[in-house]
C-alpha cells in the first residue's frame, strides 16, 4: 500500500512539473561571445577591438536585449569607435546579432576584463532575465613583444608537413619516369621510318 501511493506522488509530481518543463523548454537562451584584439597603430598607443556575438540558442523570441559591457575603466581606456551598450528589439530564435566597439590606450599593464552583461525580457516572466558573454583572457596592454621574425611560418610548415612533400615527390617522379616514353625508344622509331 505504502508503495502504492509513493508511485502515485510521483506520478502527481511528474505531471505538475511537465508543464513547468514544457514552459522553460520554450523560452530565449542567449549566449555571448566576448572576443578582443589588438593592434599597435601608432608606438606607444594600443588599440583594443572588443566584439560581442550573441545568438539565440532557444525557441522563443528574446525582447529588448540590452548589452552592456562596461568593464574597461575609463582612466585606462578611451572609446574611439561605438559605444560599450547596445539594446536590440529582440532576437530571435535561431538569430544572431554582433555588437563592436574599439577602444584606445596609453597606459601599460595587464589588464582582466570581466564577462559583458546582456539582459533581456520573456513575455512569459515579469523579471529581466540575465546572461553574461564569456570572459576574455588577461590582455598585455603595451607589453614588449619580440618583433615577429620572418618566414617563421614556413619553417613551421616545412618541420609539420616537410616529410610527407618529398614523399609525394618522390612517389611523382617515380610515376613519371615509368609513365614516360623513352627518348631512345623514339629515335629508334624514327629511323626506322
Amino acid at each position: 500500500m505504502a508503495r502504492c501511493l509513493a508511485l502515485v506522488a510521483l506520478l502527481v509530481l511528474g505531471l505538475a512539473a511537465a508543464p513547468a518543463a514544457a514552459a522553460a523548454a520554450d523560452a530565449p537562451f542567449v549566449v555571448a561571445h566576448k572576443k578582443v584584439s589588438l593592434s599597435r597603430p601608432k608606438p606607444g598607443v594600443e588599440r583594443v577591438a572588443v566584439s560581442l556575438d550573441l545568438y539565440n540558442q532557444g525557441s522563443a523570441t528574446a525582447y529588448d536585449v540590452s548589452i552592456n559591457d562596461d568593464s574597461w575603466p575609463t582612466e585606462a581606456f578611451e572609446l574611439v569607435t561605438g559605444e560599450k551598450s547596445k539594446t536590440l528589439e529582440r532576437l530571435d530564435p535561431g538569430a544572431t546579432a554582433s555588437h563592436t566597439f574599439v577602444l584606445e590606450t596609453k597606459t601599460q599593464g595587464r589588464f582582466q576584463g570581466s564577462p559583458a552583461i546582456i539582459t533581456y525580457r520573456v513575455p512569459t516572466k515579469t523579471a529581466l532575465q540575465e546572461a553574461y558573454s564569456t570572459p576574455i583572457f588577461p590582455l598585455d596592454i603595451l607589453a614588449e613583444r619580440p618583433p615577429e621574425k620572418k618566414f617563421e611560418w614556413a619553417k613551421r610548415l616545412v618541420a609539420k608537413y616537410g616529410s610527407l612533400v618529398s614523399v609525394v615527390s618522390f612517389v611523382g617522379l617515380f610515376i613519371y619516369l615509368v609513365a614516360s616514353p623513352s627518348k631512345s625508344g623514339s629515335k629508334a622509331s624514327k629511323k626506322r621510318r
